[in-house]
């Protein structure tokens, strides 16, 4: 999954929603059915279902049916891809400030 970027378009695009990440926030606290995640939500239980979906299908989120509850849990597998692939841009950039830093401070000797 690292290296897919069609994945990560999906896990990026999952997070782009507010309801989403809050339901990706209340996961990271541990697993919880579908009536738990949408209680504090003002929307039909079949519109959290929608974005459970959209969550499973990213891969940041994995459910399990149990009788008549589906229980929710956070795939720290999945938000350390997105993690990595953020952390790449940042440590690139990074690097180009720190080299025109070093370029400004040897021109500025040079005047």
């Amino acid at each position: 999954m690292l290296h897919d970027p069609a994945q990560l378009d999906l896990m990026f695009q999952a997070l782009a929603d507010p309801t989403r990440r809050q339901m990706v926030e209340r996961l990271s606290r541990g697993p919880a059915s579908v009536s738990q995640l949408a209680e504090p939500l003002a929307m039909s239980l079949s519109a959290v279902v929608q974005h459970l979906n959209v969550l499973e299908a990213s891969g940041l989120v994995r459910t399990e049916k149990l009788g008549r509850v589906r229980t929710c849990q956070i795939e720290p597998k999945a938000l350390g891809a997105a993690e990595h692939w953020i952390n790449e841009r940042r440590l690139a950039w990074e690097r180009r400030l720190d080299r025109l830093g070093d370029f400004l401070a040897e021109t500025k000797d040079e005047t």
